[in-house]
């Protein structure tokens, strides 16, 4: 049973995404659970820079040697930066998923949608329910 790391300030959507909030700036990527899920990641679809997204909405896919899996927007706003490192290299995203192996930063356009995401508790209660 693997020990999850789960930051205590970050939000989390229950599609396994992460959100990392700096002022208007949300850092996303896919959480610890989710790379585990999935296992190995081969193959990675990310928006352009400048593509704006509505909370929820669909912004990438992401493929593994066991399944492909939609990637949402945790926020409403524009994409401002893609880590477009993991295209070449996905070993960050596998071997760090929480921290260099971020996938997209967007500005928001409302804090106010941050209330529709769950917290640290709450998300470490949602993937200890699926062990």
């Amino acid at each position: 049973m693997s020990t999850y790391i789960i930051p205590d300030d970050f939000y989390y959507t229950k599609e396994h995404e992460w959100a990392q909030v700096d002022e208007n700036i949300v850092t996303v990527g896919i959480t610890q659970f989710a790379q585990e899920q999935l296992g190995e990641i081969v193959y990675l679809d990310l928006p352009e820079e400048g593509s704006k997204y509505s909370q929820g909405e669909t912004f990438g896919v992401i493929e593994s040697v066991k399944a492909a899996s939609d990637l949402y927007s945790p926020v409403s706003g524009t994409v401002i930066e893609v880590n477009t490192g993991l295209l070449e290299d996905m070993s960050q995203i596998n071997d760090d998923p929480m921290n260099t192996g971020w996938l997209i930063r967007i500005e928001m356009e409302t804090e106010k949608e941050l209330a529709n995401l769950i917290r640290a508790p709450e998300y470490r209660k949602l993937i200890s329910d699926k062990k």
